[in-house]
């Protein structure tokens, strides 16, 4: 069974950075891809980043248009851990951050977008900014 848990959530305040990360366990991932949505309250859940392989052996990483620049996806296969690194934090980062695995590889700027292109999910972990 796979099994992601999210942690590095907190109170931060405007300005600030914080780091998020999901430990994945039980399942394959280092071939797939990896991403971060938010749910913020009242809201419903929206993609922030992915982190997608390519044939290169490399990986692409894509980024919602509200959080490029603040916020950078990266892994370590070595723990099969996934990060979010998030900087210049606003207000409205505030919500729920989940990771997920993708149900494949490789995904396109578009498909990383769609919730249906991941299998499993975390539990969520807490970012509240205050201005």
């Amino acid at each position: 069974q796979v099994q992601l848990v999210e942690s590095g959530g907190g109170l931060v305040q405007a300005g600030g950075s914080l780091r998020l990360s999901c430990a994945a366990s039980g399942g394959t991932f280092g071939t797939r891809a990896m991403g971060w949505f938010r749910q913020a309250p009242g809201k419903e859940r929206e993609f922030a980043a992915a982190l997608s392989w390519s044939v290169s052996r490399t990986y692409y990483t894509y980024y919602a248009d509200s959080v490029k620049g603040r916020f950078t996806i990266s892994r370590d296969n070595v723990k099969s851990t996934v990060y979010l690194q998030m900087s210049s934090l606003k207000p409205e980062d505030t919500a729920v951050y989940f990771c997920a695995r993708g149900k494949s590889g490789y995904l396109s700027d578009y498909e990383s977008r769609s919730p249906d292109r991941y299998d499993y999910w975390g539990q969520g972990t807490q970012v509240t900014v205050s201005s």
